[in-house]
């Protein structure tokens, strides 16, 4: 149902590498880059993430209460996950763990840019 996601980011260069490298792993990679925005996914087939700066010229700046969730497959690679974002700079906004009892568990960044991510896994 969802085609792409898009997330207003500060330096193109920079964004494209931090979710490259942060989402390598299941298989996301840049698929199409148009200078002011880049779709990052699996396939043009598939939900992409896309990175750009605003259209109007104005400073982006990440939205109260929107947040892109990524589901990396299993708790262990929410952990992952989790890691890796700081380890390129991204700051915690909710460290792994069990939110839900049996049901949701989730981690939580923000990233170059103020951005909030999600990483979950059902159960």
């Amino acid at each position: 149902m969802i085609g792409y996601v898009t997330i207003g980011v500060s330096d193109m260069s920079r964004a494209k590498a931090f979710y490259s490298e942060l989402l390598g792993d299941i298989g996301a990679r840049v698929l199409l880059d148009m200078g002011r925005i880049a779709f990052i996914g699996e396939s043009m087939k598939a939900p992409m993430l896309a990175v750009c700066t605003p259209y109007d010229g104005e400073p982006n700046q990440p939205g109260n209460g929107n947040m892109v969730a990524i589901h990396p497959g299993s708790k262990e690679a929410v952990d992952a996950h989790y890691k890796r974002a700081l380890d390129l700079g991204a700051s915690c906004d909710g460290e792994p763990g069990q939110r839900i009892p049996d049901q949701f568990y989730g981690a939580y960044v923000r990233d170059l840019d103020g951005n909030k991510l999600a990483f979950f896994h059902f159960g």
